[in-house]
């Protein structure tokens, strides 16, 4: 009897232990599965094989080679960052900023993008590299992209073609239109891109050369986007006192294109104009009613973050830096320049500020200058005895840059009204950044720390304007169907395994103006492509991102 007793034992055991074999290569056990839909999240959790997700919802006879109790925390599709850039990611391919915030696609591409690039083009790219330094091996975007990879990183990355890139690659930085004949080779250059995988094409009216793009040229590109079912995504022509005007310019070039079309970080600038907002919607809400798909992204800050060329009139800055520093020095044309820094006759972020002591410079080239990061336009143009308008024309001349600069020129009470709407979703419009090494070299915005955890924490959990389902959705599946990106955005089988896991309880913003470097908390578990980047909080040194392309077909 006992020998039996002993062999039911032992056979039991055995089977105990077959069933704990790992049957899948990850699983997340006892969490809240948010799926990316925006339906309710449910209780259980996720299986991924390979790179792909291969269960959801009861894990509980599963066990994964790694196996990991999240406690009830949320299980989520990694988030998308509509607006980002590559610089960053070569210095520190990790990208702790937004990785930490759950971030596993970074999108590129505003107004210029990797490439196509002429040999020019690449040594300009070279030359005005500041304190980020990296080899220009590349021709084509695609070519770009994959240079990124090749030197190690942990987010997946995603293009759109810019639309001044072909406008430089045929033109230069000439204020003109094409001929003919040219505008048919950049539309040549847009199909080679958009053939290469990328999203669509992207303008920012603001800077040079695209400020120089009249309508029908962006209409031109963005109907070879449309060739190839990408969509147009503009930084708008103005987003000031003229905004409404730059958004019937997106609605008709959306219209004539036949084109999905975004709104990069979408804002009312200048503090007369913040109680347009309910115009400005109602103007975006008329043009989808008439079957237009036009969407928006934005980061949840009151101040936004370029170069003090965005306080300049873009006809002094033709040709591009260099001859933009040589008219600098002409008194007669700083005459003009000054006199333009007070006009509306451009999206003018000298004037919707409404003070020099309201634009915070924050990047400097030149070690010289360095010690100014962190001081105002006012406070610098006080310390040389000079005008705030001399001083930002001596700045770009003396630190052969467009100094980067930080502009409080939006309302705080926009914000939460602007965060509901079902059709935004949200961009950090920066680079991902690492805390230490060369990121210490120059200063930063908290929206590349916390613009996504800040919508969890403060608009969320603590103001209650959304459920956390709903701002998973607008994270995931919402950025991933505009873009035309398959089996990336939800947690569904045969997805790929782009997965954060926080607790929404503790997930935490900690950048601010003053010390915007400090990373975000509450993101335990990263994935990208099946494979762990972040775990209890910390990256694990793994690189697996890889370049993802349009799929929409």
């Amino acid at each position: 009897m006992m020998r039996r007793t002993l062999l039911l034992l032992a056979i039991s055991l055995a089977l105990i232990s077959c069933t704990r074999e790992p049957n899948f290569d990850v699983v997340l056990r006892n969490g809240l599965v948010c799926d990316g839909t925006g339906s309710p999240c449910t209780s259980g959790g996720v299986a991924i094989s390979g790179d792909k997700i291969a269960k959801t919802g009861d894990v509980s006879a599963d066990r994964g080679r790694i196996d990991i109790d999240v406690h009830g925390q949320v299980i989520a599709p990694g988030f998308i960052n509509m607006m980002s850039s590559h610089e960053g990611l070569f210095a520190d391919g990790r990208g702790l900023s937004d990785l930490l915030q759950g971030v596993t696609l970074e999108i590129f591409g505003e107004g210029e993008s990797m490439g196509p690039l002429t040999d020019d083009m690449r040594a300009e790219m070279t030359s005005q590299q500041s304190d980020i330094k990296y080899d220009v091996t590349w021709h084509s975007l695609n070519e770009g992209l994959e240079a990124l990879v090749a030197h190690g990183i942990s987010p997946n990355i995603a293009s759109f073609i810019g639309a001044a890139t072909p406008r430089i690659y045929v033109l230069g930085r000439a204020n003109r239109a094409p001929t003919p004949a040219e505008l048919d080779r950049m539309r040549e250059v847009t199909a080679k891109a958009m053939d290469d995988g990328a999203l669509g094409v992207a303008s920012a009216l603001i800077y040079e050369p695209g400020s120089y793009a009249k309508t029908d040229e962006l209409i031109a590109l963005a109907e070879v986007a449309a060739k190839y079912k990408g969509i147009y995504v503009s930084h708008i022509r103005n987003e000031s006192d003229h905004e409404m005007e730059a958004i019937d310019e997106l609605a008709a070039i959306a219209r004539q294109a036949n084109i999905p079309a975004e709104i990069y970080h979408f804002k009312v600038a200048g503090a007369k104009n913040w109680s347009h907002l309910p115009e400005v919607l109602a103007g975006i809400e008329a043009a989808r009613a008439q079957g237009l798909q036009i969407t928006a992204d934005m980061y949840n800050y009151p101040a936004g973050a370029t170069g003090l060329d965005a306080a300049m009139p873009p006809w002094v800055q033709e040709g591009g830096l260099e001859e933009w520093r040589k008219r600098l020095q002409d008194p007669a044309i700083r005459k003009r320049v000054r006199q333009d820094m007070h006009s509306d006759k451009y999206d003018n972020a000298f004037l919707s500020v409404g003070s020099p002591d309201r634009i915070l410079l924050i990047g400097f080239k030149s070690d010289k200058l360095k010690p100014l990061t962190g001081k105002t336009l006012a406070e610098v143009a006080s310390m040389r005895h000079s005008t705030p308008e001399d001083t930002a024309m001596d700045l770009v001349v003396e630190d052969d840059s467009r100094v980067e600069a930080v502009y409080f020129d939006m309302s705080e009470d926009n914000i939460p009204k602007q965060i509901v709407l079902p059709w935004m979703s949200f961009g950090s419009d920066y680079w991902p950044e690492g805390v230490d090494g060369v990121f210490l070299n120059f200063g930063s915005h908290p929206r590349a720390f916390g613009n996504f955890a800040r919508v969890f924490a403060r608009y969320v959990r603590d103001e209650k304007l959304m459920t956390v389902a709903g701002a998973v959705r607008k994270m995931t599946s919402l950025p991933a169907s505009n873009l035309g990106i398959a089996n990336r955005g939800q947690l569904e089988p045969g997805y790929f395994a782009d997965i954060a896991v926080f607790d929404p309880a503790t997930i935490q913003d900690h950048a601010t103006f003053e010390k915007p470097r400090q990373l975000a908390t509450g993101v335990s578990e990263v994935f990208v492509n099946g494979v762990e980047v972040v775990h209890n909080g910390v990256h694990t040194g793994a690189k697996p991102g890889r370049v993802v392309k349009r799929d929409r077909n």
